[in-house]
């Protein structure tokens, strides 16, 4: 599966963004949708996820500003972020994982920048 993550920019702190991440198939069959995010010389981390179930999980630094969702019929999942802090810069990636017979299967789409600077 393909994935197109789209949306970043350049935003004001206290700003919001809505990323969107495009699937080129079906995500019914995707056990976890995830928005991860890598800042400048910084490893890469989970922010949120999302269930095939619904379930939700975010990193600390996000929970109660970020949120997650998907829509399957759209093959869709999106990233709603709020009161953006400076310390939320980082190049968003959009990710899939499929477990399949004991095997994890991982897709990732190309990042999109997000900057939250005055």
């Amino acid at each position: 599966v393909q994935l197109q993550a789209y949306g970043g920019g350049l935003v004001q702190p206290g700003g919001s963004l809505r990323l969107s991440c495009a699937a080129s198939e079906s995500i019914d069959s995707m056990n976890v949708m995830g928005w991860h995010r890598q800042a400048p010389g910084k490893q890469r981390e989970l922010v949120a996820s999302i269930t095939s179930g619904g379930r939700t999980n975010y990193v600390d630094s996000v929970k109660g500003r970020f949120t997650i969702s998907r829509d399957n019929d759209k093959n869709m999942v999106y990233l709603q972020m709020n009161s953006l802090k400076p310390e939320d810069t980082a190049v968003y990636f959009c990710n899939a994982v499929r477990i399949r017979n004991y095997n994890v299967y991982n897709y990732w789409g190309r990042g999109t920048q997000v900057t939250v600077s005055s």
